[in-house]
């Protein structure tokens, strides 16, 4: 998968998400290592999410990870919290507001599957 293919995947996860129990605004830049490299950011403001293929230099948390491991993450291979306790994430920052994130709601992935093929 390419740089581009991740950030895209990212973003579907996260476009009808429900941000509005976060009240404060949170960026997370995450960096990716491996075979595929580069930075996006998620972004939370006015309770609304966004994700953009750039680097945010003011950022509140810093994430790093295996592009692999991105990729097993969203095809549900693994789960994200496994690949923190095992150490195979980094996360450098403002804990606070990392812990402000895991109020956010995603769709199900069922959901996204389940949509995608009565829509295309």
């Amino acid at each position: 998968m390419t740089y581009e293919e991740l950030v895209v995947r990212v973003r579907e996860l996260y476009e009808n998400a429900d941000a509005r129990e976060v009240f404060e605004h949170v960026a997370i830049q995450i960096n990716l290592e491996g075979e595929v490299t580069g930075a996006f950011y998620i972004e939370v403001a006015n309770r609304e999410v966004c994700v953009e293929p750039y680097t945010y230099y003011d950022r509140d948390i810093l994430v790093t990870l295996n592009s692999g491991l991105l990729e097993d993450i969203l095809d549900g291979r693994v789960k994200y919290k496994d690949a923190v306790e095992g150490g195979l994430i980094s996360i450098k920052g403002d804990l606070y507001k990392y812990e402000l994130m895991k109020k956010i709601k995603l769709r199900s992935r069922r959901k996204t599957r389940a949509s995608k093929k009565t829509n295309g």
